[in-house]
């Protein structure tokens, strides 16, 4: 067979062949997001609170995306969703975090948020559909996806306080 191959198959063949193995390779790495066709069930939901410096506070409905599997589809295939709402993926430590809008139909703001509830950054008016990576630029406990537009009509910025247990800080409600 190696004859075979070596006489009847030219070199760009082979490099051809060897690119699609590889291509089929990374494709099954990424078969579980691939392979989800619709949104994921409405996850368990809990109180957050954005303290702005002007001393204004911000309730949030949040979704939790505590597993792997949840924080690899969040908000994919998802066509609304309410001011006052969105999810919280907690990354359990702090790491770098790096998102991206595939099957994400909403355009979002994503807001990074240090260990001690310190917003770190702000992507705002992320592109739906995008497979541009979205760094936190730095260590985060968390990132929050919310509709796009919120961090500018509500003034959120970075070092803003985020009210939420996993930051040590409840909600006062």
């Amino acid at each position: 067979m190696t004859f075979l191959r070596r006489r009847f198959l030219s070199v760009p063949a082979m490099a051809l062949l060897a690119v699609l193995g590889l291509v089929g390779a990374f494709a099954g790495l990424s078969r579980g997001s691939a392979a989800q066709t619709g949104p994921q069930p409405i996850l368990p939901r809990e109180d957050l609170i954005i303290a702005t410096r002007d001393g204004r506070q911000h309730t949030f409905r949040v979704e939790m995306a505590l597993r792997p599997e949840q924080q690899m589809v969040g908000l994919m295939f998802r066509t609304e969703m309410g001011d006052d709402e969105g999810m919280l993926f907690d990354w359990g430590e702090p790491r770098e975090s790096a998102m991206w809008m595939r099957n994400t139909i909403l355009p979002l703001d994503m807001i990074f948020i240090a260990a001690d509830g310190r917003v770190h950054r702000i992507a705002e008016r992320t592109v739906p559909h995008s497979l541009d990576t979205i760094s936190s630029r730095g260590p985060v406990r968390a990132t929050l996806e919310v509709n796009a537009g919120t961090a500018e009509r509500l003034g959120i910025r970075v070092g803003d306080l985020v009210q939420h247990r996993i930051f040590g800080t409840a909600p006062n409600r």
